[in-house]
């Protein structure tokens, strides 16, 4: 193998590596915000707020998805590379000749390494949802504890 050749293959594996990396960073922003912004919701019982963590958590899916599936794309770009095919020229990074040969970001969504992940976190958002539409919202007005007015309080001041 010549030099290029293997610079090209270092060069796309350069590439799958950092894609790997943003999948695994976007994997532990959602449990992270999704954790920490379920606390909040369940504190305060708010639906709303135990709602709105749908947007992030189908938006951390989403972007997973498009992560490993150009990982995947990439991964093909280097078995082609490595068998010399013509469709990955040298020193080329552009993995669209094998968007074909790759399912799409829908059927990557549901593959074994993203669901597992985030659909726990779907349900533990849905779950919230329903405890905070059934638990009764806090009180807004603090209770201050009054002395009961009696006879001893009275007898004292005489």
């Amino acid at each position: 193998m010549d030099d290029d050749r293997r610079k090209h293959l270092e060069l796309i594996q350069g590439v799958i590596t950092r894609l790997a990396g943003n999948s695994f960073s976007i994997k532990g922003w959602a449990v992270g915000l999704v954790a920490i912004m379920g606390g909040l919701a369940a504190k305060d019982a708010d639906l709303r707020f135990a709602a709105a963590l749908l947007f992030p958590t189908f938006c951390f899916w989403g972007l997973d998805a498009y992560y490993l599936r150009q990982e995947r794309l990439y991964r093909k770009l280097y078995e082609k590379a490595v068998a010399g095919d013509a469709n990955a020229p040298v020193f080329s990074l552009n993995p669209s000749p094998f968007e074909s040969e790759v399912k799409g970001i829908g059927s990557v969504a549901f593959s074994p390494t993203i669901r597992w992940v985030h659909t726990p976190i779907l349900a533990f958002v849905i779950v919230l949802m329903a405890y905070t539409a059934f638990k009764p919202p806090k009180p807004d007005t603090a209770v201050i504890p009054v002395k009961p007015v009696g006879s001893a309080s009275q007898s004292k001041a005489q």
